[in-house]
């Protein structure tokens, strides 16, 4: 009889963990890993749909090239030939209405050069920036708090924000700088300037030759459903529509796990279990199994928010320059940014060269009211918007879609990875993970899916 190991939960965290759980060379030989997803598809946010009959994305559009995991989950796969990098075009940043370029050499948002803050930013507030406020803490704070102290407020309403909104669709006076900037955290507790820590990471990004963002061609939303094909080939069973609804120890060192509807629930026992769901279902879980945990997981924040994707048809109208905007809370607009797809991936220019793709995105922290608008309203809204930053509204689309992530995004509030701690590893045999522990990119979370994997076979070793 081979070891049994269930992964709760088929998004990049859970599909990361059962990849590595039967290509882990300290695995035993006889492993049998089952998926449990109470979707009726694989990916969670990593999501393809058909806009003006193309098949493109509406979750998560890019990855961090220069964190290893995700392009070195993609080699193993053997999709090598498929990654491809953003255009060489910068973005801009909309302040008193108009777009403004993006500083160059920001560490998220705290700039390397003051002086190039000029326009962007007042006089009067460049010179306060240029003033930086020196000192130390050992505690956790804000990031918006502590580059307020520093910096001023300034640079956090107008750079920091909608950077730190562009991750977590949150709120920077409220984001932990431990978890969300543990590099500035750094230079926090030693009492150095984050605008020189700016400028050193600058540079070191510059020597590297890397882009620093990649995709899939086809879309991102392909890794998900090839990841679960090679995961098919290599045994592993992966169910979708399946909800697990408890767990529970069998008492002789195993683990029951119930799946399946109220009126017809499976049980099945496991050797050990991977839970890579968000945290109140994780929490739920294991709210008699580990209590402590529960109560650390019920903590955690989501914020909701929405994808609007736009086809317009033929080429780019001339409006549409760089690779889009981001948005500062002090605007009077409700989108929070705008991606021009088709200027910022060649591949989709090329492969559609007759409709023209772009997106914004609706939604931070606590703003509920704007998120219960029907879909043709959020449709409206970005195109009013739109029309305001570009200066004279887009043609007519051809087609529109709009994608609602209900708590998609972890809050990492001050104080996160001290509270999270007790939810990392609940109980012998089995072990946590998912964006609501180390990170909300898709590199943190193939790293925590993939370390949650190797603690379960740690388990099993023993």
């Amino acid at each position: 009889m081979g070891r049994k190991v269930a992964v709760v939960g088929a998004g990049i965290s859970g599909l990361a963990a059962a990849w590595q759980l039967v290509n882990d060379p300290a695995g035993p030989a006889d492993l049998m890993v089952s998926v449990f997803e109470a979707a009726d598809t694989v990916g969670g946010k990593l999501r393809l749909d058909t806009v003006a009959g193309v098949a493109i994305d509406v979750g998560a559009e890019s990855m961090l090239a220069r964190r290893p995991e995700a392009l070195a989950l993609v080699g193993e796969l053997r999709l090598d030939d498929r990654v491809t990098h953003p255009a060489a075009v910068g973005a801009a940043i909309v302040s008193g209405g108009r777009r403004w370029p993006l500083p160059r050499g920001t560490l998220m948002g705290v700039p390397s050069d003051i002086e190039a803050l000029r326009g962007l930013l007042t006089d009067g507030e460049v010179d306060r920036a240029a003033a930086e406020k020196i000192s130390r803490t050992d505690a956790d704070v804000a990031v918006g708090d502590f580059v307020d102290g520093r910096l001023g407020r300034a640079v956090t309403d107008k750079l920091v924000e909608p950077l730190l909104a562009g991750v977590y669709a949150g709120h920077s006076r409220a984001i932990s700088l431990e978890v969300a900037v543990p590099a500035m955290f750094a230079a926090a507790r030693e009492g150095r300037s984050i605008v020189e820590l700016a400028g050193r990471v600058a540079a070191a990004a510059a020597e590297n030759a890397t882009p620093v963002f990649a995709s899939l061609v086809g879309g991102l939303g392909t890794l998900p459903a090839l990841l679960a094909d090679a995961l098919g080939h290599r045994g592993v069973q992966v169910r979708t529509s399946t909800t697990a609804r408890a767990l529970r120890p069998d008492g002789a060192g195993a683990w029951v796990l119930t799946t399946g509807p109220t009126t017809d629930a499976v049980d099945e026992v496991f050797d050990a279990v991977v839970l890579a769901t968000p945290a109140a279902p994780t929490a739920r879980l294991l709210a008699d199994v580990a209590p402590a945990a529960a109560a650390s997981l019920a903590t955690v924040d989501y914020a909701s928010m929405a994808i609007v994707t736009i086809a317009l048809a033929g080429p780019a109208p001339d409006v549409l320059e760089g690779s889009g905007f981001l948005v500062p809370p002090t605007e009077a607009l409700t989108i929070k940014a705008a991606t021009f797809s088709s200027l910022k991936w060649p591949w989709l220019a090329r492969a559609h060269p007759d409709t023209t793709f772009l997106r914004a995105s609706v939604g931070r922290f606590g703003e509920v009211a704007t998120l219960q608008r029907p879909d043709a309203d959020l449709v409206d809204l970005a195109l009013r918007d739109l029309a305001t930053v570009l200066g004279g509204p887009l043609p007519v689309p051809v087609d529109t879609h709009v994608q609602r992530w209900g708590g998609g995004l972890p809050q990492y509030t001050v104080g996160h990875r001290s509270r999270i701690e007790a939810a990392r590893a609940p109980a012998a045999g089995v072990a946590t993970c998912g964006a609501a522990y180390d990170g909300v990119g898709i590199p943190a979370c193939i790293g925590s899916g993939r370390a949650a994997a190797r603690e379960v076979l740690a388990h099993l070793a023993g």
